[in-house]
């Protein structure tokens, strides 16, 4: 016996049909809102286990042991001395190119030099700031 779905739409009223997918529809919801509640049971974490990260204050240690923090405010320190120490031989470069110049020239280099000068005081004083 072959299915035939054009003769069974025909051989149902309208109303019957309606009242069916009615039925449908309330029999899916109810089943859709039993599913999450089934599966919505709340979950013990083990004692043992801490959620990650336990502490965002605590300080991380290194795979040599060492703190993080120590590590990334040494290396901020170093960065710092270098620039500092460039900024001061930078400062005295211009100083010489100044005094060679006379007293009624300014060298058009000497001014690209002040503006290298004040980048690199920014770069120094955004560090030390944060």
């Amino acid at each position: 016996m072959a299915y035939d779905s054009n003769q069974m739409r025909s051989s149902t009223s309208p109303a019957t049909a309606l009242r069916w997918s009615r039925r449908t529809v309330i029999v899916s919801l109810l089943a859709s809102a039993a599913l999450p509640a089934q599966v919505e049971e709340p979950q013990q974490q083990p004692r043992d286990r801490q959620p990650f990260p336990p502490n965002p204050e605590e300080d991380r240690k290194l795979p040599n042991g060492k703190s993080q923090k120590d590590a990334i405010a040494k290396d901020e320190h170093e960065k710092a001395l270098k620039d500092a120490d460039d900024l001061v031989a930078m400062a005295e470069q211009l100083r010489d190119e100044i005094k060679r110049a006379g007293d009624f020239v300014v060298p058009v280099g000497s001014v690209k030099k002040t503006e290298e000068i004040e980048k690199l005081a920014r770069k120094i004083r955004g560090r030390l700031k944060d």
